[in-house]
């Protein structure tokens, strides 16, 4: 496999950071966070990028997106991550499309994926319960009443929570927590009777919330795919995730990494930039080499995952592993090269190391996602 882009390829990545850089960077975000935003993004923003075919890039043209594939999404989320830009991107493009693409009916994906793609719909997944990723523990519960469901507990850490239309709700109607049989998965529209959603303020100035759900009636109709039986589609849409989410901490990581060599190259200290320093241009070239073994991982993972490899949960992983750590590495290096400056608000290197740091826990940080590798390699 040649890990190189194409032409077209190429034009898309220009594309987004053209568009990115000047409509949805790291200026708008601190707009949006100062505006007290509950949205968290910019919806004309937001339909611009809609109207760039961006909302169904990976949605199969038979379900009206433009089936250009999650290797085209990763450019995009890539670009994303260099600017901090604020969008639905992740939790209805990346997340909530994939699981629907993966548990719903044909004609639930006609109805949804066709929203979704045209910007008509925005739809997050509810998964996790605990302050950690684990889907498995996954304990609220749907219980069969006539032809509905009844629908009662917690779900946190809910992606654009305030602004999503319908909510996918990863729920038990059989088994105990732990259990891949007995998840199954329903349609919960944001304005049902007993649901309660309480937003959450989050480190990146991002939009996430909390939902509460007491008593909250679904029909039948709503379950994606078969009851209990949820578990499998979930897993590759999660492993989907982890490999966007990886993109966007590859992108974040590199303009982090890029405005800190710059900032060795004009500093000056003892009558020298600092950037002369041999430490510290180790240090860098330290980074510089770890960033494209990263890119390369998940480059990879993205093409896995548009060949339909069948080792894609072993890639997954591999590659948000990866990015956590190196996520890790070069935010720090880049708040610590930038010495006292570098700790205050005014400076825009400080937005990189708080949106990594959510990133690298959604869906499964580094230890999780190592545990996941090692276990899954047979250790």
């Amino acid at each position: 496999m040649a890990l190189v882009l194409n032409e077209e390829q190429v034009m898309l990545k220009e594309s987004a950071a053209g568009f990115l850089a000047e409509k949805a960077g790291v200026a708008q975000l601190r707009a949006l966070r100062d505006s007290g935003s509950e949205r968290g993004f910019s919806d004309e923003v937001w339909r611009e990028m809609v109207e760039m075919g961006w909302a169904g890039i990976a949605i199969p043209e038979a379900f009206g997106g433009l089936g250009y594939g999650y290797t085209g999404l990763g450019l995009v989320l890539e670009q994303a991550g260099r600017n901090l830009s604020a969008s639905p991107l992740q939790s209805t493009v990346l997340v909530a499309a994939s699981v629907i693409g993966e548990l719903g009916s044909a004609q639930q994906k006609e109805q949804l994926l066709a929203a979704i793609a045209a910007g008509d719909k925005l739809v997050s997944l509810a998964l996790q319960e605990g302050a950690h990723h684990a889907p498995l523990q996954s304990s609220l519960r749907a219980q069969a009443q006539g032809d509905d469901y009844v629908l009662n507990g917690e779900k946190l850490l809910v992606l654009d929570a305030s602004a999503a239309d319908t909510f996918v709700v990863i729920a038990r109607t059989a088994g105990e927590p732990g259990d891949e049989q007995g998840l199954s998965a329903f349609l919960v529209d944001a304005d049902a009777t007993g649901l309660a959603i309480a937003p959450r303020s989050m480190v990146d100035s991002r939009s996430a919330g909390a939902l509460v759900l007491d008593g909250v009636r679904v029909p039948a109709g709503n379950l994606l795919g078969e009851a209990g039986a949820a578990w499998d589609g979930l897993s590759r849409a999660l492993d989907v995730a982890s490999i966007g989410f990886a993109a966007e901490l590859l992108g974040l990581s590199t303009e982090a990494f890029e405005r800190t060599n710059a900032y060795l190259k004009e500093r000056k200290q003892f009558g020298r930039v600092i950037g002369s320093f041999q430490g510290l241009q180790h240090r860098a070239a330290e980074m510089f080499a770890e960033l494209e073994l990263a890119r390369s991982i998940v480059l990879q993972a993205l093409h896995a995952i548009d060949d339909g490899e069948a080792d894609l949960a072993l890639q997954a992983s591999a590659a948000k592993a990866k990015l956590c750590e190196v996520a890790q590495r070069v935010t720090s290096e880049a708040i610590q090269m930038h010495g006292g400056i570098g700790m205050t608000d005014e400076h825009e290197i400080g937005f990189f190391i708080k949106r990594a740091r959510v990133v690298q826990h959604i869906f499964g940080d580094y230890n999780y996602h190592l545990d996941r590798f090692a276990r899954l390699n047979g250790f």
